[in-house]
């Protein structure tokens, strides 16, 4: 059964933008710029998880977040053109499971929104964003890559394009899912950037690299034995 997001943005092109990924990755979507009206909404709608600016019409992000985990351990994103400390603290504080500065990637928010769902249910091994495999380390809210403890140096796609193959680990994934999912269902670009990206990739997983399996003619998978 398709999972539904609440989306909560009151800025219509970005909420816009938001909906259509969610919707071409086949969720339900509930969408609002008012945070009165997202909470009307949430009690009356079964609601997955929750897109939640920050700085919306009715009543703050924050306020719509304190009210929800009072009655629901839903997972919450908040989303919000600010960046201090002190406001992260002040929404993991009241209950929010991720915290996402604009301006951000549709398609980074949709995986996060993905794995934050995994995680709420168990089906992924993590610990505070942490997802562990096979000798590699990937920190979903850092963005963080480590191979066998040692950080390396990845770009955002590089870093993307890694999370989408762990992340449908022992599937093959096709050149076209891949460009889809990483570089965006409008991308009018050549499927050989997919090939390159897999280069540089396995070039920084050094003994690792063999995880990542080329399927002739099809695309890629990361294999666990």
């Amino acid at each position: 059964m398709a999972k539904t997001v609440l989306v909560v943005e009151d800025e219509y092109r970005m909420r816009e933008l938001i909906v259509a990924y969610f919707k071409k990755e086949g969720y339900e979507v509930l969408e609002t710029g008012d945070g009165s009206d997202a909470i009307d909404i949430f009690e009356r709608e079964k609601v997955d998880v929750i897109i939640l600016d920050i700085m919306i019409p009715g009543m703050y992000g924050w306020e719509v977040c304190k009210y929800i985990r009072n009655i629901s351990d839903v997972p919450i994103i908040m989303l919000t053109a600010k960046s201090e400390e002190e406001d992260k603290l002040l929404g993991f504080e009241l209950g929010a499971d991720e915290y996402v500065t604009k301006p951000f990637s549709p398609k980074v928010l949709v995986a996060r929104t993905r794995n934050l769902l995994k995680r709420a249910q168990g089906d992924v091994s993590s610990g505070e964003g942490v997802i562990n495999i096979s000798g590699i380390s990937i920190n979903t809210l850092s963005y963080e890559v480590k191979v066998d403890n040692r950080v390396i140096s990845t770009s955002p796609k590089e870093y993307e394009l890694l999370f989408y193959l762990i992340e449908n680990k022992n599937r093959v994934c096709t050149r076209e899912k891949i460009l889809d999912r990483v570089w965006g269902y409008d991308y009018m670009g050549d499927y050989r950037v997919v090939d390159t990206h897999i280069k540089k990739l396995r070039s920084k997983l050094g003994e690792h690299a063999n995880l990542i399996k080329t399927i002739i003619r099809v695309g890629y998978m990361f294999e666990v034995k």
